[in-house]
């Protein structure tokens, strides 16, 4: 768990810097920042997406994992539980909710989370994580100095979510592949291209609810090796 707990405490300490930065930027400077991340939040995306070596496995994954998610209202619960903490910080602009949702969706939407956890799970090597927290932290300024002091929230969805994972790391270990990884980062990478066009206000997609769609690659390739199809 040490990985995840540097990722989350880097999250806290970059959140802290950006609402501390952005006392001093002007509003202008603050949207021109913003465009900027979300920009190369695509430019992530996109890498990750275009690595994929089997195109129907991606939108089977991308329509029948958002099919699940609408069907659990994932969107909602997240922006649902945004606003809570909006009404315990005493903030009734909405502005919590949408650094909280949408700062989780960047720091979990992605392979470095998932295989940096079972890394840190099955022998202690959290290298991958220790990564993640050094860019993660880095985004974190950026996201705060423009989207407030609610991404420091996302800290904890990172370590349920990776802690998770790691926990669970000797049940994933007999069935993870490079070829599955490659598959989960490009699914993942999709989500992330939707993150960037929500962040420039282009589309208003319920990226919360297309969660689902990262796990079904590995469902896929752990059906094919319990049935011993190739």
């Amino acid at each position: 768990m040490l990985g995840t707990i540097v990722n989350a405490l880097a999250i806290v300490c970059g959140t802290g810097l950006g609402c501390v930065l952005k006392s001093g930027i002007r509003k202008n400077y603050q949207e021109t920042i913003m465009n900027a991340v979300a920009l190369s939040v695509l430019l992530i995306g996109m890498l990750s997406a275009i690595k994929t070596n089997d195109l129907l496995l991606l939108i089977f994954s991308l329509v029948l994992g958002s099919i699940l998610g609408e069907a659990a209202k994932i969107e909602d619960r997240l922006a649902g539980f945004g606003q809570l903490l909006g009404q315990k910080t005493k903030s009734t602009d909405g502005s919590v909710a949408k650094a909280f949702v949408t700062s989780s969706l960047i720091f979990c939407v992605g392979s470095m989370a998932i295989v940096g956890s079972i890394e840190s799970g099955l022998t202690g090597n959290h290298q991958t994580l220790f990564a993640k927290a050094v860019l993660d932290g880095i985004t974190s300024i950026f996201l705060s100095s423009t989207l407030g002091f609610g991404v420091v929230f996302s800290a904890a969805v990172v370590v349920l979510y990776q802690g998770l994972i790691t926990l669970a790391a000797g049940a994933l270990k007999a069935f993870l592949t490079e070829t599955m990884i490659t598959e989960i980062s490009a699914v993942g990478g999709i989500l992330i291209i939707a993150i960037g066009l929500n962040m420039l206000k282009v589309t208003k997609i319920k990226v919360g609810n297309m969660l689902p769609s990262i796990f079904l690659p590995f469902l896929y390739y752990w059906a094919k090796t319990a049935l011993g199809l190739k």
